[in-house]
């Protein structure tokens, strides 16, 4: 790393500061990552998810992931299970498993995304709703997209 790079990583990273990034299930604030920060070990991530909407089955080849809910109600799966989170609940996703997340709620759900390694070889996500069993596991709300 140059030192005029280490000179624009952030130490302290803000809601201003941090990249934003839309998807069609709500807005992501990049907290940590490589470019912003400098992490090699660690990604986090804010998201905001709309009501009605979701991150349809994926998994990440090389990181293991842990989604902490800060506001709402989320219905996560881990593979073939399916659990209700409230806010202060947590699900630990290892690399390679398949899962996915929604807000079959009315209002905004929150969750914080924690992925590591920040840094992996290969694809950051691997899109698999189109492959059995996860096209007829759950049928996903009509605004959901990948």
């Amino acid at each position: 790393m140059t030192p005029a790079a280490a000179k624009t990583l952030r130490r302290f990273v803000t809601s201003n500061t941090a990249r934003i990034e839309r998807a069609p299930w709500g807005k992501h604030w990049w907290l940590s990552e490589p470019a912003l920060t400098g992490s090699k070990l660690l990604t986090l991530v804010r998201v905001t998810m709309r009501p009605g909407t979701g991150h349809r089955f994926h998994y990440h080849p090389e990181r293991e992931e842990i989604i902490y809910i800060v506001d709402g109600v989320a219905e996560q799966w881990v593979d073939r299970k399916r659990q209700r989170l409230k806010a202060g609940d947590c699900a630990f996703i290892p690399k390679k498993v398949v899962h996915a997340i929604f807000n079959s709620s009315k209002k905004p759900m929150t969750f914080l995304a924690i992925l590591s390694p920040a840094k992996a070889k290969g694809p950051f996500l691997v899109d698999c709703y189109e492959e059995e069993p996860w096209r007829n596991l759950r049928k996903p709300p009509s605004r959901v997209r990948s």
